[in-house]
This record gives C-alpha cells, structure tokens and sequence, in this order.
C-alpha cells in the first residue's frame, strides 16, 4: 500500500477548517491596514503633512504589517504544521501591542481603529496562537 498522508477526520478536521478560515480573514486585517499604510502614509490616520522622516518611517512600519499578515495567510493552507511560524509571528504582533497599550496609558484613548488593533494585538492573536497550537497537537497526535 502506498505511503498517503491521511486526511484528518471528525471532530478535528473541522475545527481545523474553521481555524484556516477565522486565520484567512483576520490575515486580511494587517494585509489591508499594511497596503493602506504604505499607499497612503501618514494621511491613512489623517495626520496633515508631516516631515519626511515620519513618513518614511510610518510607510515601513506598514510594510512590516503587511509582511505579518502575508505571514500569517501563508500558514492557513498546512495551518497545522506552522506551529513554529506562527507563534513567531503572534509573538511580535503582541509585542507590538504591548507599545501601543503604553500609548494609550501614557497618552490616552485613541480613535477607536485603534482601539479594533490592540484588541486584536493583545486579545484575538494569543488566542489564535493558543487555538492554532491544540490544532497542530492533535494533528501531531494522529500522525498526519
């Protein structure tokens, strides 16, 4: 009999399925938000003219959202194999909410975009981190 890798079966195909999706479109949150940050600079949260040096830096802090997101996205096909990826990945956009949790206690609320980001920073990424993690262990437990 040839060697096939089997497919998941039950209960943890789903919940495997329901991750690659719920991973697919959160992904689509830094892909846009980076795409917009890089065409538009500054003026995406409206800040009027500024120096070129924010911009520029404002324009490659977008391209690293980007990147995250195109990071992410890349791991929904084999969602169950990237375990090391994507905690990596979790791991800076928490720590990037972490600086922007210490925004809002050293200068106050923001816009409430911001306030969406650091939800997803700090609250939905772990747990896609912890939930990719159960599904990549079960795989591991079955074989596949």
């Amino acid at each position: 009999m040839p060697n096939v890798a089997r497919k998941p079966t039950g209960d943890s195909y789903g919940e495997r399925i329901v991750l690659q999706v719920v991973v697919a479109v959160g992904s689509l949150v830094p892909i846009s938000a980076g795409a917009a940050g890089i065409a538009l600079g500054p003026a995406m949260v409206d800040m009027g003219a500024t120096p070129a040096l924010a911009d520029s830096h404002f324009r490659y802090l977008s391209g690293l959202l980007l990147g995250i997101g195109l990071g992410f996205i890349t791991t929904v096909p084999r969602i169950e194999t990237h375990a090391a990826r994507f905690r990596l990945l979790a791991a800076i956009v928490v720590v990037g909410g972490l600086g922007r949790l210490l925004s809002l206690l050293t200068h106050g609320y923001p816009n409430p975009g911001m306030l969406f980001g650091l939800v997803m920073e700090l609250a939905v990424t772990p747990a896609l981190a912890l939930w990719q993690a159960r599904v990549a262990g079960r795989a591991a437990a079955r074989g596949t």
